[in-house]
């Protein structure tokens, strides 16, 4: 990676960008970004070579700095997030997954995800991290607006309850908000293990007398998603929430700890109820697929998919469709071949939960979205995510 680089003169401010930029970025000057970032209300913050520093405010991006940062700035910013060995690791081709935590003083932190990637810039090899700030406190579901039908077939005895929806939607404060009710809860959760990569959402503040909770972050304390389960069925837990379920060994490994008595959450990366589980199958062999499926669908009990879109008037708000699955629903699904599952699903989400056209015609019809996500949206809908 191009460590080069002309120091300059201290940039004029403009206004909406740090007032106090420096000439050249100092191992220092990293948190204190942060913390003006924060300030600002920023939901994601851009460090780029060759670029200034770009902030996203209520889904709006705009540059934070007026000086474009050049390879010796993200070397310096790329070793305090990460260490000396990022560009080691970045230069054989993998990305890199991870939390960073500034501390304003002794009771007060900021959190953030961070994604680094190597990216070509101006024909040299350079890179982009991309930070999102965390709140430091789970929301509950009453502030992020979740409905009541949701929230009461949320902590069901055991099985499998699935957060999805695209990169961005707010999946996991979705299921963050749903960890800290269960905790908060007159009878707590008992003993719930997370395994996440990396984790967004600490539980330190959210207190239950009857609640116990360890986070483990993948890939820094166990090797996978699949390794955490096998780890969790180990410790006798209650809970088990695995960051996410993208590959075959995972799923296995979930639908089994629901299957012997867990409760299990988890995130996919799908967009409606019928997709979820058309993609959960096929994970699977086609020599086994119809044994996985029918253990998943016994074990499923709930599936939510959310949207964020741009709110009118400023800021966002989720769009969710879901459905609960009781015993009638898995009779009706076993009686039918599982290439036809996805088709019956769509049918029954109407009925037995609701559909994201439904959740977006009621967002329009009050005004706080405008036709043309209401449209977008109930054409996913069709399309069966």
């Amino acid at each position: 990676m191009d460590t080069g680089g002309q120091v300059t003169e201290t940039p004029d401010p403009v206004p909406g960008t740090w007032p106090a930029e420096p000439p050249r970025m100092r191992d220092e000057d990293l948190d204190a970004l942060l913390y003006w970032c924060v300030n600002e209300r920023a939901s994601d913050i851009t460090l780029q070579t060759d670029r200034p520093v770009y902030v996203e405010v209520d889904g709006k991006l705009r540059p934070a700095t007026v000086r474009p940062l050049d390879a010796a700035d993200l070397s310096v910013m790329l070793n305090r997030v990460y260490g000396a060995e990022a560009l080691a690791k970045l230069a054989s081709g993998t990305d890199l997954d991870l939390s960073y935590e500034i501390r304003l003083d002794r009771n007060t932190r900021s959190r953030f995800r961070v994604n680094i990637t190597a990216i070509l810039s101006r024909g040299r090899d350079s890179v982009q991290i991309t930070m999102r700030v965390l709140p430091s406190m789970p929301p509950r579901m009453q502030d992020l607006g979740i409905e009541q039908e949701i929230i009461d077939a949320w902590a069901p005895r055991q099985g499998l309850v699935l957060v999805t929806g695209p990169t961005g939607s707010g999946k996991t404060t979705l299921l963050a908000a749903g960890c800290r009710m269960l905790v908060e809860r007159e009878q707590g959760c008992g003993k719930m293990l997370t395994y996440e990569a990396p984790i967004e959402y600490v539980y330190d503040a959210v207190t239950g007398p009857h609640s116990l909770v360890s986070q483990s972050e993948i890939p820094r304390h166990l090797p996978s998603f699949a390794d955490g389960v096998r780890n969790a069925l180990r410790r006798k837990p209650n809970i088990i929430l695995v960051g996410e379920s993208r590959d075959r060994e995972t799923v296995a490994a979930a639908i089994e700890a629901g299957q012997t008595g867990h409760l299990v959450y988890s995130t996919v990366h799908t967009i409606g109820v019928a997709a979820t589980m058309r993609r959960m199958v096929s994970v699977f062999e086609p020599d086994e697929r119809t044994e996985r499926a029918f253990a998943l669908l016994e074990t499923m009990r709930l599936i939510v998919t959310q949207a964020l879109v741009p709110k009118v008037g400023g800021g966002r708000v989720g769009v969710r469709e879901w459905m609960a699955f009781d015993d009638s629903i898995r009779d009706r699904l076993f009686d039918i071949p599982i290439e036809h599952w996805t088709t019956e699903i769509q049918r029954l989400v109407p009925d037995r939960g609701r559909s994201m056209a439904e959740s977006a015609k009621r967002l329009f019809e009050a005004g706080l979205i405008d036709k043309r996500w209401f449209f977008l949206l109930s054409q996913e809908t069709a399309r069966g995510g």
